[in-house]
């Protein structure tokens, strides 16, 4: 039919994820995007818009999937086991570095430590990004009736350690490596759960280092 996209458009935002993942913002071509979707730069224009209009997407894309995973990880929290949910948290980051299937690292990092030479636009994408993850651990440790300020400092901690996971990937750490990191962090709070006498059979699964 006369005007009909011919493609999935999809397949299409994954491939050019893949590709801005893999590669970068800067150092994607539009050359690029066209070997790695397929398509030609005119198709490219008229059906996703400029460059950042198509990173904005695909950004868009990456974060709903893997945030999804994350909320759906940290909903164990819910019924009062935050150091269950965390844990489960970290394992949806290894496990997406372990993925063969896709780059090492998270979209959202690398736009995050690339802002500076990015669009108004795309940075703040990437700093909504970051704050929802920060927002999804600080609902799950709120479960645990820490004070305030430790439900959001951890919250911050973890943020950020999720963050350097990916980071740690992309410079070739091992798994073995990225779960001694979490390992850590889990035995930190773990701490100061215990703490407060909170839920000693659950810490004990997160024995203080």
């Amino acid at each position: 039919m006369a005007g009909k996209k011919q493609f999935d458009v999809d397949t299409v935002l994954d491939a050019a994820m893949v590709q801005f993942w893999r590669a970068g913002y800067a150092d994607t071509s539009l050359d690029d995007l066209s070997k790695a979707t397929g398509l030609n730069r005119s198709s490219l224009y008229s059906s996703f818009g400029d460059k950042d209009s198509l990173y904005l997407r695909c950004l868009d894309r990456y974060a709903v999937r893997y945030g999804d995973r994350y909320e759906q990880a940290l909903s164990s929290g819910a019924s009062g086991e935050p150091l269950r949910a965390i844990q489960a948290f970290f394992e949806v980051t290894l496990q997406r570095i372990a993925d063969p299937a896709v780059p090492d690292g998270c979209l959202v990092a690398q736009t995050a430590m690339a802002t500076p030479v990015l669009s108004p636009a795309i940075a703040a994408r990437a700093i909504e990004a970051v704050a929802l993850q920060h927002a999804r651990l600080r609902t799950a440790l709120n479960t645990a009736e820490l004070a305030d300020g430790d439900a959001e400092n951890y919250a911050t901690h973890i943020t950020a350690v999720n963050q350097s996971l990916a980071v740690m990937s992309r410079a070739r750490a091992s798994q073995k490596q990225l779960r001694t990191i979490v390992d850590i962090s889990m035995s930190a709070l773990s701490r100061a759960l215990h703490s407060r006498g909170w839920k000693p059979d659950e810490a004990r699964r997160f024995p203080p280092a």
